[in-house]
């Protein structure tokens, strides 16, 4: 491969590039105007030289950022990823990340413009936590145009994402979980309510779990599915994580609610005859039918209001495992019980319970060595 510079003008040249010949046997070359000096005309000159070398795909583009992600959801992500998560990917492609940059060339994006697009993004009063999830799909999606050789880099490498806001979690004392569970008592979400606070299940997990997953000799149920809605869709899938697929103890109180659940359910079902819809879900609608989690979700606000408490149905989830840190139940188990890949993530996602259960190391030890002591 060769090329050479020309100069056009003081402090502009030309870059061409030699591309061989043509199915006619023509010369093929390319042009590249440059602005700087003979010296750095070159060194340009031998970069691209060496991406070619490299397989790098150089010929004059016409593909804009706009039609690039468009192809990337629906020959990539729509094949890799679960429908919810594909369902927000193109939310933030096609609101947020097309109508700025979409007109843009793809071999033309700067990191300069990107990182710009986070800092309006971040003045409009957007989340940080939200400009730092378009940082990552944009990522994700030029990560996938160097790989295809589309592009050199990754520009979104070069840019500094804004760092995620720290929300304080909200879980329950003994106080609020009493006026919850007070309130949901002879509601569609008690069932829900009472399986999360026992066992730390997340909501899709919750509202796909069948009666067959549900060992109630063992005193046990197993982790197999997961309900999700997306694209107007009720979907059940396997779940995220080999670790969430998982098997959890019951406490006694759980499984004797359950046993009530499944004789009112049965009693229902036959009395509804075929109007029920069947699916062998311990948490369905009245009909038998899944929940839309949309549906479930307005259902659980109303009753959080009626109790007067303020956390979402996934705080029922940090609510389980705070109650289980705080009496000393080693983190590995709280980590197995919530389906954590590691350790690692429930150490840190809860570490403000640490600094209490320090205290109480060290109250431990003092007693173990005032009584070694005083002998």
């Amino acid at each position: 491969m060769k090329g050479h510079v020309y100069k056009r003008a003081p402090g502009k040249f030309w870059i061409i590039l030699e591309l061989g010949k043509d199915e006619n046997n023509r010369r093929k070359q390319r042009f590249i105007t440059f602005y700087g000096t003979k010296k750095e005309a070159e060194a340009e000159l031998l970069r691209r030289l060496r991406l070619m070398e490299s397989g790098f795909l150089l010929e004059p583009s016409t593909m804009t950022v706009a039609a690039y992600l468009e192809s990337w959801l629906a020959d990539h992500a729509r094949h890799t990823v679960t429908p919810r998560t594909f369902e927000r990917y193109q939310t933030i492609v096609r609101l947020h990340l097309i109508p700025v940059l979409g007109h843009t060339s793809l071999d033309k994006l700067h990191p300069l413009k990107i990182q710009e697009l986070w800092a309006r993004q971040l003045e409009s009063g957007m989340c940080s936590t939200t400009v730092r999830k378009h940082h990552n799909v944009l990522h994700a999606a030029l990560a996938r145009a160097v790989r295809l050789r589309l592009l050199p880099f990754n520009p979104c490498s070069a840019v500094t994402p804004p760092k995620p806001r720290h929300t304080e979690m909200k879980v329950l004392d003994d106080q609020g979980v009493a006026r919850l569970l007070g309130a949901a008592h002879d509601t569609p979400v008690k069932v829900p309510v009472v399986l999360a606070l026992a066992t730390g299940m997340r909501r899709g997990e919750v509202l796909g779990l069948r009666w067959s997953d549900i060992d109630f000799d063992a005193g046990t149920l197993a982790v197999r599915q997961t309900l999700q809605e997306a694209q107007g869709q009720r979907i059940f899938k396997e779940p995220k994580t080999p670790k969430s697929r998982r098997v959890i103890a019951l406490p006694a109180v759980a499984l004797d609610v359950l046993r009530r659940h499944h004789a009112e359910q049965a009693e229902t079902r036959l009395r509804l005859g075929g109007m029920y819809d069947d699916h062998g879900l311990v948490c369905p609608q009245a009909d038998g039918s899944p929940w839309w989690s949309s549906d479930f979700d307005r259902r659980y606000r109303r009753l959080r209001t009626q109790a007067g408490v303020d956390v979402r149905f996934h705080g029922l989830r940090h609510t389980h495992a705070t109650q289980l840190l705080r009496a000393g139940v080693h983190p590995k188990v709280v980590s197995e019980r919530l389906g954590h890949a590691s350790i690692g993530i429930t150490l840190d996602i809860y570490s403000h319970v640490l600094p209490s259960m320090q205290e109480e190391a060290a109250e431990r030890i003092d007693e173990g060595l005032r009584a070694a002591m005083a002998r």
